[in-house]
């Protein structure tokens, strides 16, 4: 699943620190995250394992979750149709999604935190 990307996190006036919302296209992450869904990212949240990530991949930026391996990391999509990705460190995750909200129904959104 990619990620809808108005500025790259650390490319705006923004502190990168500062949390900030993007919006979800594909279905890699379906069922728990739907096409068109908004997801707040914190760059500095706890990283672990299980955690709904941003990250940076092969020069693409997606959303996935972070499994721990024996041998390193894996970016998993809940989608079994698409491949899991593996991470040798995390040095690629750029940000923890959350909240997750469906924009123009407040009673839609969910925390992760």
């Amino acid at each position: 699943m990619t990620v809808q990307l108005d500025a790259m996190p650390g490319e705006s006036a923004c502190s990168g620190s500062e949390a900030f919302a993007l919006r979800v296209l594909g279905t890699s992450m379906e069922p728990e995250f739907l096409e068109g869904e908004i997801i707040l990212i914190e760059p500095e949240g706890l990283v672990r394992d299980g955690s709904f990530v941003l990250a940076q991949h092969a020069g693409e930026w997606i959303f996935r979750q972070l499994c721990q391996q024996a041998n390193g990391w894996t970016l998993h999509a809940l989608n079994p149709a698409f491949a899991d990705r593996s991470l040798p460190d995390l040095s690629a995750v750029r940000g923890v999604i959350i909240q997750k909200a469906l924009p123009g129904r407040r009673r839609a959104s969910k925390r992760y935190v």
